[in-house]
């Protein structure tokens, strides 16, 4: 998966180039994966069927607006460190390492379960990239950033595993 940065032409914020592209790399590859995971959060929330239909109706409602607001700032931290953020689903569908399951239709239990997986994916990953971006590209700002978004993750998925126990 090559992802490929456009920059606007002079940013000076104390970060070559060079960091600042390979921060946006990181952080378009996350706005795929938070934009797939949004998808499929409000697939589940259109067809989970069962006896707590209702609740989990509501619950995975909650989970994709809280998702939506993730992908707003990532989005607009590629911008604010002068890339271009990513817009298109053949775009997302091409980066995200989250995956989708087209026209399968889990049971409740297993679109919980699907969820937890993935939000527990996404939480390992920013580990490491958060790592990066502080090493790698000197770039606090960032790695402040995708920690508040690792926690994040971090309660929905604990939300998520309170239901399947």
């Amino acid at each position: 998966m090559e992802v490929t940065v456009t920059t606007t032409p002079k940013i000076d914020i104390g970060l070559s180039k060079e960091s600042r592209e390979g921060t946006i790399k990181i952080l378009t590859v996350l706005l795929a994966d938070e934009y797939t995971l949004y998808t499929k959060t409000k697939n589940y929330h259109w067809n989970v069927t069962g006896t707590n239909f209702n609740e989990l109706h509501e619950f995975f409602g909650k989970q994709y607006e809280e998702l939506d607001e993730i992908i707003d700032e990532v989005a607009e931290r590629i911008r604010q460190l002068g890339g271009y953020a990513t817009g298109t689903l053949a775009e997302f569908l091409s980066m995200a390492r989250i995956k989708e399951e087209p026209g399968k239709y889990p049971d409740a239990r297993s679109m919980l379960s699907n969820l937890l997986s993935d939000h527990e994916y996404i939480i390992r990953t920013i580990r490491k990239d958060a790592d990066t971006v502080a090493d790698n590209y000197h770039d606090m700002g960032t790695n402040d950033f995708l920690i508040g978004i690792m926690q994040r993750h971090e309660k929905m998925a604990w939300m998520l595993r309170a239901y399947l126990e």
